[in-house]
This record gives structure tokens, sequence and C-alpha cells, in this order.
């Protein structure tokens, strides 16, 4: 049992990386995030990287044969969401700009673009979990999102606080951010 839970977390960080990165990018666009914020944002990355590889293992087990033709649409598509969320922020950032600028408000659409696409690649995940009975497989998908929540509430303070030193500067970062994490899955194999 100690060894499936470290298994779970060790994939779980691996899997957060993308998301931890975002967090960062969020982070830096909103350097005045509330608590309550963060924890929101943090839950939604969280809930995607769970629901993500059930979603992968739940396919294996039923719909496998389709499910390979979308597969090789899952980089194009995660390249498309965070290019244009990405590019959104540079847009934003490079306006005004000035110091005390009041912070760009990620909207929930934007979160749950940001959610797919940092956990799309975790759809992967349900293959290699796919000899697990389907409470194991939750209960990995568990750990994975719970693995996901911690890493994220760090990169969204990381992010914070690296925001409130650039000032004007910390969106086109977080939008330069997201275009390259996109450019990462499309191009190098980001799973």
């Amino acid at each position: 049992m100690l060894i499936f839970a470290l298994e779970s977390i060790l994939l779980g960080v691996g899997l957060a990386m993308d998301a931890f990165s975002v967090s960062v990018a969020n982070g830096l666009q909103d350097p005045r995030m509330r608590r309550k914020r963060a924890w929101i944002i943090a839950g939604a990355f969280a809930f995607f990287q769970f629901l993500m590889p059930v979603i992968g293992w739940f396919c294996v087990h039923t719909i496998a044969e389709h499910f390979a033709l979308f597969r090789r649409a899952v980089p194009w598509i995660a390249f498309v969401l965070l290019g244009v969320l990405g590019t959104k922020m540079i847009l934003e950032g490079s306006g005004d700009g000035a110091p005390g600028a009041e912070a760009v408000r990620l909207t929930a659409g934007e979160l749950l673009a940001q959610g797919i696409a940092t956990s799309i690649d975790a759809l992967s995940v349900g293959f290699t979990i796919a000899s697990y009975r389907a409470a194991e497989a939750l209960a990995a998908s568990f750990l994975i999102g719970l693995t996901t929540f911690v890493i994220c509430l760090a990169g969204i303070r990381v992010g914070k606080v690296f925001g409130m030193r650039l000032a004007g500067r910390a969106t086109v970062f977080g939008g330069i951010i997201l275009i390259a994490i996109g450019c990462k899955i499309l191009f190098g194999g980001g799973f």
C-alpha cells in the first residue's frame, strides 16, 4: 500500500509540472490574489489532474479504439489553448504595464481552459493504470489530484512573490510561460 501511494504521488509530481508553471503564471498575473482564489485555482488544476486519469482508465476499459484517434490531437489542443491564453496575457500586459496597475483577474473560462490544457496529458495515465481495479484507479487519481493541489498552491505563491517585484512585466512573463508550455507539449512530446 505504501509503494502504491508513493508511486501515485510521484506520478502526480510529474504530471503537475505544467500546472505548477501555469500556477506561477497566474500568481505573476495577480500578485495580490487572495488565499480563497488561490485555493480555487489550485483546486481546479487538481480536479482535472484527478479526472483525466479516470477518463483515460475508463476509455481503456470501454472505447480504447476510438480514443486512439483522439490521442493524436491532444498535443495540438493543449498547444492552441495555452497559446491563445498566453497571447491574451501578453497583449494585456503590454498595454499599460505601469507599476501598480490593476491585476488582471483570471476568468472562469480561462481557468477551465488552463485546467484542461495542463492536464490533458494525464489522459494517457489511464493507460498506465489500466491494470488497476476501479477503486485502485480512483485512489491513484485522487493522490495525483492532491499532489497537484499542493504543488499548484506553491506555484501560485512563487508567482505572487515575483509578481510583486516584476510589477507590469509579470503578465507578459506569465503569457510567455503559457506559450512555452504549449510548445513543449506540442514539440517536446509533453506526454
